[in-house]
């Protein structure tokens, strides 16, 4: 007797999409832009939002076994790349860590009601490794373990944050309170007469990626050739609003040269409530954005490099990093990936502020996933000619024409944001202006070049046995 499928509706996809896209610590650096945020807003929404979403749909559908990007480059490219493009998009979620760490820090330090720690590197240091490690020894005991502090996070530290935030901004507006962003942003276009001043691009992009990891679940709807867009525009418009709306609200308050990057969203959230004298509410609000930060690492320290255990199951990897605990986790990952984290946190203690650390590692993150991105449209392209007889649920609309132009979009606003994400940004003191370019190409050579050399020489004995 075979058991009746239970499909997932549109609105439970798309909430599944919001939950692994958005995240407030993106607030902050849109807020930074004033008025030109909405031409960011459009430009990653419209131009890498939509085509890797439609993209990814089509790849799931025709490919729908483990290993997502690996398998899909994979099968366009052969082995060499598919391990290439798991390991971008493994390796770009490690140096992110520090990064929503330290909004957790910056959220953290208005709990102690002391915010001048958001700005103390030590501070910053300390408390992302703590988070960090923590996170990745609760994730040895397994995904039960870590289910609820993840779901947790995301509806009190995520959700209900980014809906008051919002609130509190339009009653700031209805009261007639100053609007800070009026003072310097005067457009919605930013000034293309230098690169410096869009280089936030980079940065902006990178909060709308991960749309790839949701589109697994597209054989999950009744039918997908109709449900699945509904369910990336209405995802899509959940997340453009809160962060349209959340930035706006914190650029109201504050001028763009007090914006903290790591403490923005905190910033915004004293001033207002000191306004309307509800200041003990802070430290509860610096608990809840912490606790969502937290909740999100948790639940995604175990996920990505599950992708790159699959790829060590294929002999990809030395046999070191095949080990799994009692738990099935994959524990050698964990351990190697934690030392990368702790390497690259350290970078904080070199930088000028926390913002500029901070602004650093989102370039560095952003252009290695951007790589990978490059690769996945690549191979979508490609697979549509090579592969056209296997069976695909869902298509990009169109045929062959339809899949160039949407993917060639996609790739082209991935190459744009890739350039510019090179570009030290005018709205942060990053040091030395050729250190941070220099930075930039040797952390990406590297990260890029690894996969390369490790396929290169991975040894017949790598491969486990019974393959």
């Amino acid at each position: 007797m075979n058991e009746k499928k239970h499909f997932v509706s549109v609105f439970v996809l798309a909430m599944m999409n919001v939950a692994v896209v958005m995240s407030l610590r993106g607030l902050p650096i849109m807020a930074k832009e004033g008025l030109p945020m909405i031409f960011f807003l459009l430009f990653a929404s419209l131009l890498f939002l939509v085509p890797v979403s439609l993209v990814s749909a089509e790849l799931a559908t025709g490919w729908p076994e483990e290993g997502g990007v690996y398998r899909w480059v994979k099968e366009a490219f052969g082995s060499n790349w598919g391990f290439a493009a798991i390991w971008l998009q493994w390796i770009q979620n490690v140096i992110w860590y520090p990064t929503v760490l330290a909004f957790a820090a910056g959220a953290i330090s208005y709990m102690f009601i002391d915010p001048s720690l958001a700005g103390n590197k030590l501070f910053n240091v300390i408390v992302i490794l703590a988070v960090y490690w923590g996170a990745t020894f609760i994730n040895f005991a397994g995904i039960k373990a870590s289910g609820r502090l993840t779901t947790a996070g995301v509806l009190g530290g995520t959700i209900f944050p980014g809906i008051l935030i919002i609130v509190l901004g339009i009653i700031w507006l209805a009261m007639g309170k100053p609007v800070a962003f009026e003072a310097t942003s005067h457009s919605i276009l930013p000034d293309f007469s230098n690169f410096d001043n869009i280089a936030f691009l980079a940065g902006v992009v990178l909060l709308f990626a991960g749309m790839e990891v949701g589109a697994v679940h597209v054989m999950d709807l009744k039918d997908p050739k109709s449900q699945f867009p509904k369910s990336i525009f209405l995802a899509m418009f959940v997340i453009i609003a809160i962060f349209t709306f959340g930035s706006l609200s914190i650029a109201s308050v504050l001028p763009a040269s007090q914006i903290s990057l790591n403490a923005g969203l905190m910033q915004a959230f004293h001033d207002m409530l000191d306004f309307f004298h509800i200041n003990w509410l802070l430290p509860v609000l610096g608990f809840l954005a912490a606790f969502g930060a937290i909740g999100g690492v948790t639940a995604w320290i175990a996920g990505p490099s599950k992708g790159l255990l699959a790829t060590a199951k294929n002999g990809d990897l030395p046999p070191f990093l095949q080990h799994v605990n009692k738990n099935g986790v994959q524990t050698h990952i964990l351990w190697v990936q934690g030392m990368i984290v702790t390497a690259v946190t350290l970078i904080y203690l070199l930088m000028p502020n926390v913002s500029s650390a901070f602004f650093l590692l989102t370039a560095l993150t952003a252009i290695l996933y951007l790589i990978m991105y490059v690769l996945l449209y690549l191979a979508a392209i490609v697979l549509r000619f090579t592969k056209p007889d296997v069976a695909r649920s869902y298509k990009v609309p169109g045929g062959k024409a339809g899949m160039i132009i949407v993917a060639g979009l996609g790739m082209a606003a991935a190459l744009f944001a890739i350039i510019v994400g090179f570009f030290p940004p005018s709205q942060l003191t990053v040091g030395s202006p050729a250190l941070y370019v220099i930075f930039l190409f040797t952390g990406s050579f590297i990260f890029i070049a690894a996969p390369l050399v490790i396929h290169k020489f991975k040894k017949p004995e790598w491969m486990p046995r019974g393959k």
